[in-house]
């Protein structure tokens, strides 16, 4: 029965494993932020963008924009956003971006736990990627003109001094590194809590008719949940032992890892997106979207032709030519 007592426990609790998680994602944050911010001020990012202009604005972005999204491909999303706080952004550039970083981030660490529950890791890499870059020329398409500054930390001009420039750099710092931990403490609390009173597996027979819609087996729902409440990283865990027990096999949770490479950590991901200015909305519908079409296509092209014969995996081909045209 839930109780002050139980509630002070799970506070407790999720403490101190909120400051160490807090601790190295800043670790990674903190450098990036300030490279980022000192190759902004010489002037090496406007020199960089300049060569990536002409295909960034094809998908309504500046040039510089591609390096918060290198740093979420190969980093983590907290890293990408400490990116984008560093940059002039409007709102819907910062949208378009948040999106792509959601699809396609921490590659190799991600990559490598899609192998260990039965996928193909540059399959599965490659897929998000495309994914990424088709999101955006969706959302270049669809979103209105949302031409407010994406952030509302202090932004530094052309003309202002390296101690300016740091102090700017320090501020935006401590605000980001304030609204990581009230996140990550907020999820390891609602984690504990969920595992107290196994509301988990109370929700896994509900969601056997949102399988179907999306196209997945009807028993991987406790995967589907695990997937978007902790994240393919944190969950991998927990895909692993439902394997062993039996309760999924390998090919139904690669079955799943397509819906989830589109569409996982959605409580997270989505909280701090969320938090720093970037619509919900757009957030989890987009994903969701691309989820779905990228399983359903899958599966329709699997009963039309064998994946033989083609070189690379049908469906590559079949989500790429989804939105071609748009």
């Amino acid at each position: 029965m839930f109780n002050i007592k139980s509630l002070k426990s799970l506070l407790y609790d999720s403490l101190r494993p909120a400051l160490r998680t807090t601790g190295w994602l800043l670790k990674i944050m903190l450098p990036i932020s300030l490279a980022v911010c000192l190759l902004q001020y010489y002037g090496v990012i406007a020199w960089c963008a300049q060569w990536l202009n002409p295909v960034f604005y094809r998908i309504g972005l500046p040039g510089a924009s591609s390096i918060a999204f290198l740093t979420g491909a190969t980093a983590t999303t907290y890293a990408a956003l400490a990116v984008m706080m560093s940059m002039e952004l409007t709102l819907r550039q910062a949208t378009i971006i948040a999106i792509m970083v959601l699809i396609c981030h921490a590659l190799p660490l991600e990559c490598t736990v899609n192998k260990k529950v039965g996928s193909k890791p540059f399959r599965m890499g490659f897929l998000r990627i495309i994914g990424a870059l088709l999101a955006a020329v969706y959302l270049n398409f669809v979103l209105p003109d949302l031409s407010e500054p994406f952030s509302s930390l202090p932004l530094t001009s052309s003309e202002s001094t390296l101690p300016e420039v740091l102090q700017a750099w320090l501020i935006s710092s401590v605000r980001l590194s304030t609204m990581i931990f009230a996140i990550i403490y907020a999820l390891m609390f609602v984690q504990r809590l969920m595992e107290k009173y196994g509301l988990m597996q109370k929700l896994v027979r509900p969601l056997a008719p949102i399988m179907v819609f999306f196209g997945l087996p009807k028993n991987a729902a406790y995967l589907w949940l695990v997937g978007n409440v902790l994240g393919i990283s944190y969950g991998s865990a927990v895909m692993l032992q439902l394997q062993e027990e039996g309760k999924i096999t390998r090919k139904e949770a690669d079955e799943v890892n397509y819906h989830l490479i589109m569409n996982h950590s959605m409580l997270e991901d989505t909280l701090v997106f969320a938090t720093a200015g970037v619509s919900a909305l757009w957030i989890l519908s987009t994903r969701l979207l691309f989820a779905f079409i990228l399983v359903w296509s899958r599966k329709a092209l699997k009963t039309i032709v064998s994946p033989k014969f083609f070189p690379f995996h049908f469906s590559f081909i079949t989500f790429y030519c989804t939105f071609a045209s748009l």
